[in-house]
């Protein structure tokens, strides 16, 4: 078990983000694919499972603008290592780098300290669009490139997952408010009428997050917290919500929502 120390005053963001690590430990496997709890997957992964032999795989966080970019933990393809396991544990257990602490960086900052000049980068399409990307005017850094079309249903047909990053919208598991969803949601070129295909695919991931939640764990959507204590916010994390507990869905047996057990 591992003795996670620092708090977060909203959700205990440190302790989160590091648990993910616990992968590195699970050493009868030979290789484990770590994905955060933010992401609906689209479709197999299975072909990570057949890479060459490496410590870790991941994709770039090519939503970054600073160069080079930083590997991003979202998607972690681990070879599990005990002594590996042991190395991150000393660093958790110790608290942490008090600088990334107070600035409410972890898990990636962990990971690029350690496999920044020796991971296998996967790339980041498929593997690490953005439901964000969807709300961008240019799209260069998806795409790789500045001379291709953006096309976003396209783009959602050749992802293998989205990973939810709205900031400073909640996550998926919180619901919107009212002003923050009509202020942050796609803006289909500046037209606040109708719609478009960026807003209406960004829309649908969310719906069909929340009806999945519903369905499989049994749990509705915590209630959306006000838009102005979180707008603006320098702390992306803040929204993440994860103590605060979901309504139970009414004659289920009841399902812990808190990830920490």
């Amino acid at each position: 078990m591992l003795d996670l120390r620092l708090t977060d005053e909203w959700t205990d963001t440190w302790d989160k983000s590091v648990t993910k690590f616990l992968a590195f430990s699970l050493a009868y496997y030979d290789r484990v694919v770590a994905l955060d709890s933010d992401i609906t997957l689209l479709s197999s992964l299975d072909e990570l499972f057949a890479l060459p032999s490496t410590p870790i795989a991941m994709p770039r966080a090519y939503w970054y603008e600073t160069l080079p970019r930083p590997l991003t933990s979202l998607l972690m393809v681990i070879k599990p290592d005990l002594d590996e396991f042991q190395r991150f544990k000393d660093i958790i257990t110790g608290g942490g780098n008090p600088a990334l602490v107070s600035a409410h960086k972890f898990d990636m900052e962990l990971v690029n300290d350690r496999f920044e000049h020796s991971a296998m980068v996967l790339p980041h399409r498929p593997y690490a669009l953005l439901t964000g990307e969807f709300r961008r005017s240019n799209h260069s850094a998806y795409l790789g490139n500045t001379f291709e079309a953006w096309d976003p249903e396209m783009a959602l047909k050749e992802a293998k997952l989205v990973h939810f990053s709205d900031w400073p919208l909640p996550k998926p598991w919180i619901m919107w408010p009212a002003e923050g969803l009509a202020e942050v949601q796609p803006d289909c070129g500046g037209s606040h009428e109708g719609t478009c295909a960026e807003r209406a695919i960004w829309k649908h991931l969310y719906d069909d997050f929340r009806q999945r939640r519903k369905d499989i764990c049994r749990l509705l959507s915590v209630p959306a917290p006000d838009w102005h204590s979180i707008k603006g916010g320098a702390r992306p994390n803040a929204t993440d919500g994860t103590r605060h507990e979901a309504p139970q869905v009414q004659g289920q047996a009841a399902v812990r929502s808190d990830s920490m057990t």
